[in-house]
């Protein structure tokens, strides 16, 4: 990957080794990060073009401001810089552990760094920091106390010298790493850390503070380095950070760089600062035909189990069919229109209304689903405050099958327990607005799920990534296997099995488009059945007495880990009422 990897020997002195022979390792040392220091250099392309080609950009058709290059973030212009030069790398017994810094290089005229970029050495090279530089026209501010203009970005007044990895000794600082921590100027924010090989402070031209009112509150998100006491006499951690107010109305923007820290507490406010997204048209998001376009060219494939017997069908198919309105107090339910137009609409999950099956010979064929009439819902939606797209793709069930519970080797079948009508599940692929690339997917998987890196994904034909379906759950998994929800460490847990198979929905091309709020009223029209709040199947309620006693009690061990369709909690809620249609996903 453009790397030496030569594996030195520790750089501690003995009282043993001769002092010319510890001179050398040191020297060795200070040429392998020299080597590779000009490795990166010539390689200094590596980084944009280090995502795999089966997630590259689309060919757009023209719009506002979407895949430019550039946002627009108010009174501040960002742009992305994925172009470094290596600082220092964590020294560690396997290098594929360790974690690499970098100071980004060519920033265009005019555009200023606001600190670096770092990422473990075990993941392909292809990140970004954000650069920004103030808009001329927008660029200034006056002062409430004092009536004096205040520019948007401004140097810092000195540094705080955080962490080292020298341990005090002058002999050894060829190969140590210092962090720094800008001090901005009164009514700024620092918005990112500086790594330098030597123990002298940065230049304070070197990176811009940010005014506050142009920033938002950020937060640790996932440990990248975490040096002990084992390793260091001071404990030393670095994080990866998001805004902490997500979702389609956040505007905190991530600039990609990181947080560190000796002695951080969760829940403490960082020292460091999110952009913040000022522009209220959010001009960089995608325009209708723009969307189309993503989804044609991205859209994945989903495939079901091939045991499944509970297949998706499109909501009108499900109406069609029998489904039927209950409203509390009444035993008998009313036929639904194909568009859903008659169910009551807006209000809260308040339990007057459900949808249930049909009764009679028709329940079972529409619990089977109809494979051949199923699409995807599509939700698109802002993200890290318009530098990012969401396009959420819903897939509906008419019945969600019963659970597989895994004891050690053993697995139960748990009968009905587990089962429910009406699943709605999703996943959500992430486009940055920047450049027009897929950079990750979100996995819904029962009360949780994960991100996905665009170059940890399947692809199926070009661009089009894989998305497995698990059976009777229908919950989402990038690779096929069997996933176990639950306590691995114990061996307990609901078993997800997923699997390619001649079962499949094409999104690319089987989708509806249903919501895009930010493209303003009437631009998506939005179905009537989106608008029903309540929940798509009756209240169920297990007793999970009648399970064997081994059973009861391996549940009872694992149940905060477990779906919560298993405890019979209430029926599914359709999309909107989703805490993630406005919030961010969670994980």
């Amino acid at each position: 990957k453009g790397r030496i990897n030569w594996r030195l020997p520790s750089l501690k002195p003995s009282r043993f080794e001769p002092r010319f022979l510890h001179g050398l390792k040191a020297d060795l040392l200070h040429l392998k990060r020299k080597l590779n220091e000009r490795l990166l250099n010539l390689n200094e392309k590596s980084c944009h073009q280090g995502m795999c080609s089966d997630a590259s950009p689309v060919l757009l058709l023209d719009g506002q401001g979407f895949a430019l290059g550039k946002i627009n973030l108010g009174e501040l212009e960002a742009v992305k810089v994925s172009r470094f030069k290596f600082i220092w790398s964590s020294n560690t017994q396997d290098e594929k552990k360790g974690v690499t810094f970098y100071k980004p290089i060519g920033i265009p005229d005019g555009f200023y760094s606001l600190g670096y970029y770092c990422q473990s050495n075990d993941q392909p090279f292809r990140g970004f920091v954000l650069v920004a530089r103030e808009i001329p026209s927008k660029s200034e501010s006056t002062h409430i106390s004092t009536g004096i203009a205040s520019p948007a970005l401004r140097e810092p007044v000195d540094y705080t010298l955080i962490w080292s990895s020298n341990d005090g000794s002058e002999e050894r600082l060829q190969g140590c790493g210092f962090f720094w921590l800008p001090q901005p100027p009164e009514g700024y924010k620092s918005i990112g850390y500086l790594v330098t090989c030597s123990p002298k402070k940065p230049k304070l031209d070197k990176v811009r503070c940010v005014r506050a009112d142009l920033t938002e509150r950020c937060e640790n998100y996932q440990v990248i380095l975490d040096v002990g006491t084992r390793f260091s006499e001071f404990p030393f951690q670095v994080w990866s950070t998001r805004p902490s107010h997500r979702g389609m109305l956040g505007r905190g923007v991530s600039v990609w760089t990181f947080s560190c820290n000796s002695c951080w507490v969760p829940g403490q406010e960082l020292p460091i600062a999110c952009l913040k997204n000022l522009d209220p048209t959010l001009h960089a998001m995608p325009n209708c035909d723009q969307i189309h376009a993503l989804i044609n060219h991205y859209g994945p494939t989903v495939f079901f189990h091939p045991d499944e017997i509970y297949m998706p069908s499109s909501v009108s198919w499900f109406f069609e069919n029998g489904a039927l309105l209950f409203r509390k107090g009444d035993s008998v339910g009313q036929s639904i229109d194909v568009d859903g137009s008659n169910l009551p609409s807006g209000g809260r999950n308040d339990g007057e209304f459900w949808i249930d099956l049909p009764s009679g010979d028709r329940k079972n064929t529409v619990k089977s689903g109809n494979l051949g009439s199923a699409k995807l819902y599509v939700h698109v939606k802002p993200a890290l405050g318009g530098t990012f797209t969401d396009i959420a793709m819903w897939i509906f069930c008419p019945f969600n099958g019963p659970a597989t519970l895994k004891v050690g080797v053993m697995n139960y079948s748990l009968s009905k327990i587990g089962q429910h009508v009406g699943d709605w599940e999703h996943f959500t692929l992430r486009i940055c607005n920047f450049t027009g690339e897929l950079w990750s997917i979100y996995f819904s998987q029962h009360s949780g799920g994960v991100w996905v890196n665009a170059y940890d994904l399947e692809y199926i034909q070009g661009n089009k990534a894989i998305v497995y379906s698990s059976k009777n759950g229908h919950a989402t998994f990038p690779h096929p296997g069997t996933y176990i929800q639950g306590s691995g460490k114990l061996g307990l847990g609901i078993r997800n099995d997923v699997a390619r198979s001649n079962f499949f929905v094409d999104s690319s091309t089987r989708y509806e488009l249903v919501a895009a709020e930010y493209l303003g009223d009437g631009v998506v029209f939005e179905p009537g059945w989106l608008q029903f709040m309540r929940k798509w199947g009756p209240t169920i309620v297990y007793d999970v007495s009648i399970l064997p006693l081994v059973l009861r009690y391996s549940m009872a061990n694992i149940s905060i880990k477990l779906p919560v369709e298993l405890y019979g909690e209430e029926g599914p809620t359709g999309p909107k009422e989703k805490n993630n249609w406005v919030g961010d996903e969670r994980g």
